[in-house]
């Protein structure tokens, strides 16, 4: 990958960094009794609201992986016209001594800085997941494959409408390729 690739890809994860003063998403609860080892491979973004780190990046994926010490480490990836973007960070639970844990956890692409990464629905076979930040600025529909049954989606969006995030301004990237077959 180019360096100026891995540039604008690290721009693309700074908006966890920088939230804004968008409504706090305290009043959602994260999920209980999260078991990261069932979180960890492979996610497809689905959808997400709009952000200047992810203009035009379609191909979404995040793929975690359980480390020995308890930390996660995370590789973003992604396409922005044609050109792969790739990068690596680390998520720890926020509240690893919390019983049951709950999927509020933190996530860093740039040193000591970490920002909440809040996973407000998950499905019980894990086989899609909802996340947020701090804010109701940050939501991505996560994947364990690259489509989703539009009825499921629908459902979904209904009830993030309902807690107050803009679901008119979502948008849909890619996830397969033209000469690729969907999963």
């Amino acid at each position: 990958m180019k360096k100026k690739s891995a540039a604008g890809f690290i721009a693309l994860v700074s908006g966890f960094i920088f939230t804004g003063c968008a409504s706090s998403t305290s009043d959602i609860a994260a999920v209980s009794g999260f078991q990261p080892e069932k979180y960890m491979g492979v996610w497809y973004e689905i959808v997400r609201l709009p952000h200047y780190f992810e203009r035009d990046l379609d191909y979404v994926q995040a793929e975690y992986t359980l480390k020995p010490d308890g930390m996660i480490q995370v590789v973003n990836s992604g396409s922005r016209n044609g050109e792969k973007q790739r990068i690596v960070g680390k998520v720890k639970l926020k509240n690893p001594k919390a019983r049951p844990l709950t999927g509020e956890l933190r996530v860093s692409f740039f040193g000591p800085f970490y920002s909440d990464y809040r996973i407000i629905e998950l499905a019980p076979d894990h086989s899609y997941a909802v996340v947020t930040g701090s804010n109701r600025n940050y939501l991505w529909i996560l994947s364990r494959r690259p489509v989703m049954a539009k009825d499921q989606l629908e459902m979904i969006l209904e009830r993030l409408k309902k807690l107050g995030f803009e679901t008119d301004r979502l948008e849909y990237p890619r996830q397969t390729l033209p000469d690729t077959p969907a999963r």
